[in-house]
């Protein structure tokens, strides 16, 4: 690549094309993305607005965070059904484990 045309503007796909370990990282944040969508939907309103985040760890464990110690305790109760609903897209998740985030909003504008 020549001097000139690292110097002009590019995507960021472009850029993670270019670089493997950016790559993985943008895959690895899109199925966080898509496995918090997946919960939120399965637990619709209000319930749903208060997951901040999920992941799926290589042991299978699904963590899911909540905005606030009360939501956790309730998304607990929810496990099974969260856990099922997920299965589906993410056949590796094998048990649920909630956690409360610190300082964490659930993000808005999601459908």
């Amino acid at each position: 690549m020549s001097e000139a045309s690292r110097n002009q503007p590019r995507s960021l796909g472009a850029l993670f094309s270019e670089v493997k370990a950016l790559g993985a990282l943008a895959e690895a944040a899109g199925r966080h993305i898509d496995l918090a969508t997946q919960v939120r939907a399965v637990l619709g309103e209000p319930l749903g607005s208060h997951v901040s985040a999920c992941n799926l760890r290589p042991d299978g464990t699904l963590i899911v965070t909540a905005t606030n110690p009360e939501r956790a305790a309730r998304l607990r109760f929810e496990a099974e059904t969260i856990l099922g609903a997920c299965r589906k897209r993410f056949p590796a998740a094998s048990r649920v484990k909630v956690r409360v985030g610190t300082n964490q909003t659930a993000p808005t504008g999601t459908g």
